[in-house]
Formats: C-alpha cells, structure tokens, sequence
C-alpha cells in the first residue's frame, strides 16, 4: 500500500499499527471549521457516519474521514460499512468515547492498594451513553501499542488498539457490541524492540477450554443462597472451632467412565453430600485457577482470576461454592503467587519486557521448576495478587486460601546455590519484598473478610508466621507442621520392634507445636513421586498395615492442630494418587477399606463433638501429657482440654497386646471409650476393651486417680470423663 506524502506522522502510526494514542487520531475531533470523524477500516469498500455522511477514504490507505458543521454529529455516533464481500456492516465507533477509568483507581493501583483491582482490569460489560458493549483494560507500561483482538476483529491487531493512560501504564477501550462469550486477547508491541506479542489478559475472569488460550468475557448472573452460612462466619472464632479438611483433586477424585472429568454441577451433586457424610468442615481444593497443563495439577497458574473452563464455567464453580455452603461445608483454595510459568501467552514477558517477573535469573526464576518469580517490590504487581485474593473471596465466596510454597518466597536462596542469588539490601537471604507483600495480604484479608483462613504452606524454621504483622509476624491464620507430618511419618514406617529407639520422633513436635497454630497434614504431597501411598507407608502385612494406619490417624484426630487428609487417603488408597485417573473406589468393596472410611468418619464426628480435642488446639492449656516416657513398651498417653471437658489418649505403637495398663487420670469418676480404632467395626481385631471404666483411687503418673485398659494392639484408644 503506498501512503500518500501529506499524511501526518500520527495517521502514519495508526496505519503501521504502531500508534500509543490512536483517540488523538481517531473519533470525533473539533477543529476551526468545525467537526471531523476518521476511522481505520480495513477491508472496507464504502463507509458513512449515520445514514448519509458519506466518509471519503484518505487515498492509498484504510483510513476514513468526515468533515461537516460541528452540530451536524453528536456522540455516540454509528459508523456504516460496505465491506469487501459487499455485506453492510455498522458499529458505534468506539473511538468517539471519553475514558472510563478514574484517576482515583489508577492512583489506588499504582500505589498497590486498590484491593477491587478486578472491577475495571480486564474485560467487563457495560452500558456507556446508551451503549451496550464491553471494557477492556490491561497494564502494560513498556508497550508501544496495545490492541484487543478476537473473532470479532479477525484477530487484527491493527482494528481496536486502546487508549494509553500515560504515566500508569494501563491502557483501555471500549469496544461496542461485543457481549459475554467473546473470545479475545490482547496483542501488545514493545516499544523498544518492535516485538510483538499475542497474550491472554491476566485479569480475565474466564478462559477458553485447554488447548486454547484465549481469554473469554464473562458476566456472573448468579445468585447466591449462602447468605446464613456467610453471616456465621463472620462470628466464627476459627481459633477455637473444629476444623477437619478434605483435601481434592476435581480432576481425579471421580470421572466418568470414559475418562471425562466431572463438571462442577456433577461435583456439587456427588463430592458435597460425600464430605458431609463423612464429617469434614471443610473441603480444599488444589488450584482450581486456570491452567494450560493438567499434570501440574493446576500450580502452573496462568489465569489468577479465571476458574478452569476443565469443569465449566464461573457461575457453575459458584454453584459448587454455594451447594457447600448451604451444608455447612467451608470451602479453601490453594493459591499460588509465588511463581508463574513461562508459556508465551501467560504473564512471562507481558509486554515485551520482565514486568510481573524480575529481569535478573537470580533473582526472577524458580530453576527447580522451570517457573518465574514475581516481582514483589513493584506496586502494580503487588496489586495484580492482593486482588486475586479479594476477587475469590469476595466474588466466590471462598472461606480461605492456602498459599502455596511459602519458603520459596521467603528466602532469596531458595533452593539455589552460591552465587545463584542476590542478597537483600541488607546483604541478607531473606526476600523482603515477598515479606512485606505477604503481610499485607493476610491482614487486608483479615480485615476485610472476618471469619476468613489463609494457611501457609510453610517448611521452613521461619519465625511467627502464624503471628499477626503487628507482633512482626506474617499474619497467616495457620501453617502447615511439616516438621510433625514428616517425624510421624518417619516413625510409623519403622518396624515396631524397632520404635522403641524412635520414641523420640512421637514426643518432639509437643517442644513447638504451640509456636504457631499449626494444622497438621496428610497432603497430596505425601503420595506421589515414589513416596507411596499412607497404606504402604506402614510396615507388616496387610493387616498391620491398616491398623497402623488406623493408630496414626486416631493420633492425628487427637493431637493439638487442625486436621488436614488427602483424598483416597480416608478409605486407604493402595496406589500413590494418579492426577489421571479417579481414585480406587472399587477399594470399598473390601471390609478393610471400608472400615478405614469408617474410622474416619468417626473421628471427624467425634473431634467436632468434643471441644477438648479442639478448643485448645493452639494453646498450651489445652494439653498435658499423661507419659511420654514409656518408650520400652511404645506407648504414649495425654489429655487434651477444653473449657469444660477432658479427653484422653492412649496409644499403643506395637502390634503387642497390653492388658490391665494403668494409666493416671486427673479426676475420679466413670470414663467411656469413644474411639477403639482396633473396634472390628473398623477392621481391627475387636480385643476386649471396656466401653466404661472406673477411676481407681490410686494416684499414678502424678495424677490422684488412675484407670486400667487393656490395649489392643497397634491402637488408638480416646475416652470422654462421663458427666
């Protein structure tokens, strides 16, 4: 195409696709003489303004224009096209309207602290003056241009580039006519290199199905019924609540025979009344976040604020959100903004330049897992996160977010060698960016959404991160105990003639586990990449396997912390969990998986009944023990308290029967078993152990009274003091 010589530099940029401020060329301009109306309009024939304007094509280009008196034309105004394939066409010219995002939201945004972030970045529906259509916006400071580009514009960049809103970054369009359901992008070129970029918009709120990567427009039409549910929690002290989770894969907890995944619907209708039959408080969910790779189990992350199109749509997610609620089921995300991955259409490189990353290897990249690492000392991306936790807070009603891989944000040296990392301003190792950001994070969430829990995924020896930030610490609600996961774990896998010399592993955690409110987890991480399955983990032969693994979860449920199980795990899963598949269900076929599931329901029933083995979960008055120190015979007891109640636990770790064992109990009285995990209900042996036993007046273990058990072998044993 030969441009004509009299073109301004301006029309010449708009025709090369390369301008920064297209409005300054195109729309509705006042001149001296009085008004003109230009247009870019390829493969375009004829085109007016109104019915009978007759725009007169600039020669040897696709830009349009019309000159007239000042009041023959008032905004907003249609544009009428013959096109190449003599089809009339007509659009209101998203150029003739003023810009829709305030200077307050862009300040608010550039300082980091507009916590509604999501309500004009992205794509959104609105009615301008009259005119149904929607609004793009994005961040982008190192472009030279920005365009949104979908089907509806054969994806030509050079059809709706956006308003620049200088100094912020961001960049905006309203484009007329466009409804929900339009795919879309946006294709960015940088100002430094000329290179191009095609990338699916961050803040989108729903994304094309996999392999696609297009964004989606998307408009919540749903109505919520959760509304008690919602209220309650704003009063409930989760400090001092039962809180027993349910940890889920949607992709492989159930499929279809044909290998299909199960919708959200399908998942509210099966997964909902599953959980709630079996006790839990609250269900967990791996990243549901959109993601391009189904084997990442969704901790490649490349949509913060799109629920994966792998189970339907966002209302159908909200549906799911909604069916737990109303059965006084919580509901937590696992949430990942300490790395993202490099695929060319996500955030790596937005717009041409290491912007959501840092630029530095050293300090920008995760190398252990091929991902980038945010910039955390850069306001917008600050931003970018603290919104995405508001947006599944507030627009799906989520309970709580579990932060994954804490320590790798924590630390500059995470996993790298000397000379891999760049120390702080300090010359230190810890990454005060991330810090900061974090606590920020959890006390807005806090604030803003009393009731709310954010756990921390946290394996290191970090201080206070369970804290509040005003005491210098993190401002988590909880973190995971993955010192007390691994030591249980290491000692359930000894032979137990060899406990005896491991009896150190069971005792340690009590010198801590008040430090931080911790939760105590049995994840999925615990039965993948060779580690084997919870079952397998245990030692013997099958049938020790299932008693130890029924002793270690009666530990658990009884232990001080919040409770935390895999799927498969609750019936005994014998593979390790296959992100491809659906769980072994034909397992509850046989007695000794259906008793593990009905151990586990029990205890859930029994922990959420009995405050003493939750009230005090992260406080020392809340547990004493009996005797630790019976090593020779392996065995452990200790009481937990709540306001008003006592419970004690008794453990016995060898597949030896110990009758007549006499333990010291603080008050006199009659005790009821309430847990036998060796109860032939479950699986076990069914030894005899009475249902109710009498204080003896014998002090014992410096208590003034004692009982006598017989102890089945490899058993938990919990009781309740009768009132």
């Amino acid at each position: 195409m030969v441009f004509e010589e009299n073109l301004t530099n301006d029309q010449r940029k708009i025709i090369e696709a390369s301008h920064h401020d297209p409005f300054v060329v195109l729309g509705r301009h006042i001149t001296k003489k009085g008004v003109v109306v230009r247009a870019f309009l390829p493969d375009v024939k004829h085109a007016t303004v109104g019915d009978d304007l007759v725009m007169q094509r600039i020669p040897g280009t696709d830009l349009f224009e019309w000159a007239g008196p000042s009041d023959a034309l008032q905004t907003p105004y249609q544009i009428y096209c013959t096109t190449a394939a003599d089809e009339i066409v007509s659009h209101y010219d998203p150029y003739c309207f003023p810009p829709q995002i305030s200077d307050y939201d862009m300040h608010l945004f550039a300082e980091g602290k507009h916590w509604h972030a999501y309500r004009f970045m992205g794509a959104h529906l609105r009615n301008i003056d009259g005119v149904e259509g929607v609004m793009f916006a994005t961040w982008a400071p190192n472009a030279q241009r920005v365009s949104v580009v979908g089907n509806f514009n054969r994806w030509d960049g050079r059809c709706h580039p956006m308003r620049s809103r200088g100094n912020s970054g961001i960049w905006e369009l309203f484009i007329p006519g466009l409804t929900a359901g339009e795919l879309y992008k946006f294709e960015l070129l940088n100002q430094r290199d000329g290179s191009l970029h095609l990338k699916m918009d961050p803040y989108c709120q729903q994304a094309e199905l996999r392999p696609g990567t297009a964004s989606v427009v998307f408009h919540s039409q749903y109505q919520w019924q959760d509304q008690d549910w919602m209220e309650s929690r704003k009063k409930t002290n989760w400090l001092h609540a039962p809180h027993s989770v349910y940890e889920v894969h949607l992709g492989s907890w159930q499929k279809h025979l044909d290998g299909r995944f199960y919708s959200y619907m399908e998942l509210a209708d099966k997964l909902v009344p599953f959980v709630k039959k079996m006790g839990f408080t609250h269900i967990e969910l791996l990243p549901i976040t959109e993601h391009p790779l189904d084997v990442s189990w969704g901790y490649q992350t490349t949509g913060y604020y799109a629920a994966t199109s792998r189970f339907g749509t966002p209302d159908e997610f909200r549906y799911f959100v909604d069916l737990c609620h109303q059965n006084e089921i919580g509901v937590l995300l696992d949430w990942v903004p300490g790395h993202f991955p490099k695929d060319h259409f996500g955030l790596a490189r937005f717009d041409g330049s290491a912007l959501y990353e840092h630029e530095d290897p050293r300090r920008g990249e995760h190398q252990d897992w091929g991902t980038l690492i945010f910039n955390y000392g850069r306001n917008e991306v600050r931003n970018f996160l603290l919104a995405s936790a508001f947006f599944w807070l507030e627009e799906f009603h989520i309970d709580g977010l579990r932060v994954d891989a804490v320590a790798s944000m924590l630390y500059l040296d995470y996993s790298r060698q000397e000379g891999q990392w760049l120390p702080n301003i300090h010359g230190g190792r810890e990454n005060l960016e991330a810090i900061s950001f974090l606590q920020e994070v959890n006390a807005i969430l806090h604030q803003a959404h009393p009731g709310c829990i954010i756990s921390a995924e946290e394996s290191t020896s970090y201080p206070m991160v369970s804290r509040p930030t005003d005491m210098g610490g993190l401002g988590f609600s909880m973190k995971w105990n993955m010192g007390w996961m691994h030591d249980i774990l290491e000692y359930m896998k000894q032979d137990p003639i060899h406990r005896r010399y491991h009896h150190d592993q069971l005792t340690f955690g009590l010198l801590y586990a008040f430090t931080e409110n911790f939760v105590l987890p049995f994840s999925h991480d615990e039965v993948v990449h060779g580690k084997r399955s919870l079952r397998y983990k245990m030692p013997g032969d099958e049938w020790q396997q299932f008693a130890n693994l029924r002793l270690l979860y009666t530990f658990m449920y009884s232990y001080p912390g919040k409770k935390l199980l895999f799927m498969g795990s609750e019936f005994a899963q014998g593979s390790e969990w296959n992100s491809e598949q659906s769980l072994e269900w034909y397992l509850l076929d046989y007695p000794l998986h259906r008793g593990m599931q009905h151990i586990v329901k029990d205890l859930n029933t029994v922990y959420r009944e009995s405050p003493a083995l939750f009230y005090h979960d992260f406080e020392s008055q809340g547990f004493e023990w009996i005797d630790c120190h019976d090593s020779e015979h392996s065995i452990l007891s200790y009481l937990r308290r709540g306001q008003a109640e006592t419970a004690i636990a008794v453990f016995n770790f060898t597949p030896v029967v110990r009758d007549n064992y006499r333990i010291g109990v603080p008050d006199a009285g009659e005790y009821v078993v309430v847990i036998n995990s060796d109860s032939e209900f479950y699986g076990g042996s069914n030894h005899p152990v009475r249902p109710f036993i009498q204080s003896d007046n014998i002090p014992w273990s410096d208590r003034p009274y004692s009982i006598l058990l017989n102890l089945p072998p490899l058993a938990g044993v919990i009781l309740r003091k009768t009132h």
